[in-house]
């Protein structure tokens, strides 16, 4: 289901409604009633009055500033967990048209270390989640025996700070330097996973989760490289931490947690 297209729909409905009865029905009641009849509001109309502003304040909001998502899986631990809720910024890269999501007025590029939501480019219908890594141009090497990176022949500062604690069995957790961006990652010793040598195209991005040896990301020919056409903005906090009650519950310490 499109949520941007239905709003999109119903907005413009409600502002057509509204319009008509403007510029022609209510002019015939105030007829009517200079007639001495009684002519009152459709129904229709009054809800149309009442939904329009609140759909394009939705819209508005959701289109241009903020959105809302749901963290469907564990490819980006530790910095984001199953359950998570976090606001995207939308404008972080540019404005964007709803639904044809073509730019209008370009704002800001994608850096190093970004955390980013992303339309899959084999299904723009799917949204992922990962950090950039690679930036047009870039050469981008992994190794899966010193889970490193190299980014255009320099690694990339990692620290393995031990054992992690937490709901990924066997993982080690490592502090990485990536731009600006200073955040954790897990990875397993002794696992093999996809690494290699990879040039990024330009206007393209290469991404990873953070859980680096459970994330299908760039290194997969599901996910590939990034258009910039497919990017929907950058991950900025956590407002929610649910999980069925069968998995825990929520967290509550999570909530206004920022995302770096």
């Amino acid at each position: 289901m499109d949520f941007a297209l239905i709003l999109v729909l119903l907005t413009a409905t409600a502002g057509a409604v509204w319009l008509l009865d403007v510029l022609l029905l209510k002019r015939e009641r105030i007829a009517a009633a200079a007639r001495g009849q009684q002519a009152q509001e459709p129904i229709v109309v009054e809800y149309a009055k009442s939904f329009f502003p609140i759909l394009l304040l939705v819209l508005v909001i959701r289109s241009f500033l903020f959105e809302p998502f749901r963290i469907p899986s564990e490819s980006m631990m530790p910095t984001l967990f199953k359950g998570d809720f976090i606001f995207v910024n939308k404008f972080a890269y540019g404005l964007r048209l709803p639904v044809l999501n073509t730019k209008i007025f370009k704002i800001g590029e994608p850096k190093h270390g970004d955390v980013v939501v992303f339309r899959l480019p084999s299904d723009p219908k799917i949204d992922y989640i990962k950090r950039v890594v690679g930036l047009p141009g870039d050469v981008v090497e992994y190794d899966n025996d010193s889970k490193r990176l190299m980014i255009n022949g320099q690694p990339v500062e990692m620290q393995l700070l031990g054992p992690y604690d937490g709901s990924e069995p066997h993982a080690t957790l490592g502090r990485e330097k990536l731009g600006e961006h200073v955040h954790e990652i897990l990875v397993k010793r002794g696992l093999q996973n996809r690494d290699g040598r990879y040039v990024v195209p330009p206007d393209s991005y290469f991404m990873m989760g953070d859980n680096r040896d459970n994330s299908q990301d760039s290194r997969y020919a599901e996910v590939d490289y990034v258009p910039e056409g497919n990017l929907v903005g950058r991950a900025v906090g956590i407002w929610l931490n649910w999980r069925w009650p069968s998995e825990g519950g929520p967290q509550w310490s999570r909530i206004g947690k920022g995302v770096e």
